[in-house]
């Protein structure tokens, strides 16, 4: 059964840092291109960042460019997400997605995680 499960969410103080994992299995991860999403409480769900296959591209959200940074190990079928400088604003649930050709989109993708909550608080 093919699937994403992503970890290393929690509660963190602001200006502090995570990182989440998002490990695929039942399917060959380095094929496909990936990307991070999020979804604050009463708010649609958003991209975060992207990256391409091997040596492909990566591009993020304008609220986070400089603070969080995307990266993959095909040879883990892992994906993660270094989020550092975080911000209350950062708090959400945050979804990993697989997508055959381009980015996955909200409305687009092969697979998705189940999210992981992040909460940025004092």
């Amino acid at each position: 059964q093919a699937q994403l499960v992503e970890s290393g969410g929690g509660l963190v103080h602001p200006g502090g840092s995570l990182r989440l994992s998002c490990v695929a299995s039942g399917f060959p991860l380095e094929y496909y291109t990936v990307g991070w999403f999020r979804q604050a409480r009463g708010t649609e769900r958003e991209e975060v960042s992207c990256t391409g296959r091997v040596g492909g591209s990566t591009n993020y959200a304008d609220s986070v460019k400089g603070r969080f940074t995307i990266s993959r190990d095909n040879a883990k079928n892992t994906i993660y997400l270094q989020m550092n400088s975080l911000k209350p604003e950062d708090t959400a649930v945050y979804f990993c997605a697989a997508s055959v050709s381009a980015c996955p989109t909200v409305t687009q993708a092969a697979f998705w995680g189940q999210g992981t909550q992040v909460t940025v608080s004092s």
